[in-house]
């Protein structure tokens, strides 16, 4: 078990900045204070109960109140943002796996309430307009998501860590797979398209 911080030292916190001692605190609120009152940084350093050697450290002091007084409301606007970015995250999980039911189901061609078979085959036609459409809403989410991880990463400082080189794109089998079976669906469609239209001009 650690030993318990002595109120008189300062510390560092987890990020390496220095955490002012609750009498360093106390001192530096008092400096502010007298000097919000009209003293001048001499007067306030020549009083011994704040323990100041000398006029620039009453500077010092003042210089890091006032560092304090911009740096702490941006700190709580960087921990609300992160929350919000985890929230969106949430919901593009929550959009990601209603995408997926869709591009596992089935779906079948109905046209006038009726279903529409493949005259080759005598089976139900398969609908994939919507397996087109979860395809593309997953790329989108995965868009989200690179954008979300980009935010994060300016404002936590890692923002290196996550830079893409937008020269170069590595195709992948697995994006040469999608490819492919986008191209096969849309064909699938337009045959669907082009049946449809010759019952139509049939029953003309």
């Amino acid at each position: 078990m650690g030993r318990p911080g002595n109120p008189n030292n300062d510390d560092r916190s987890g990020n390496g900045r220095f955490v002012p001692s609750l009498r360093t605190a106390e001192r530096r609120a008092a400096a502010a204070r007298l000097r919000l009152e009209g003293h001048t940084t001499a007067q306030i350093a020549a009083m011994p109960e704040l323990g100041f050697t000398s006029a620039q450290a009453v500077n010092e002091a003042l210089r890091a109140v006032r560092e304090a007084a911009i740096r702490e409301p941006g700190e709580e606007l960087i921990r609300i943002e992160l929350e919000r970015l985890d929230a969106q995250l949430l919901r593009l999980n929550g959009l990601e796996a209603k995408a997926r039911e869709v591009l596992d189901a089935r779906h079948i061609v109905v046209n006038n309430g009726k279903v529409i078979y493949n005259p080759a085959t005598d089976a139900p036609m398969e609908d994939d307009t919507p397996v087109l459409q979860a395809i593309d809403r997953l790329v989108k989410i995965e868009d989200a998501r690179n954008r979300n991880a980009e935010r994060r990463a300016k404002l936590t400082g890692i923002e290196a860590a996550v830079k893409v080189d937008a020269t170069v794109h590595e195709v992948t089998q697995q994006d040469i797979a999608l490819q492919e079976m986008v191209a096969e669906m849309r064909a699938r469609n337009a045959s669907v398209v082009d049946h449809l239209r010759a019952e139509r001009e049939r029953g003309e």
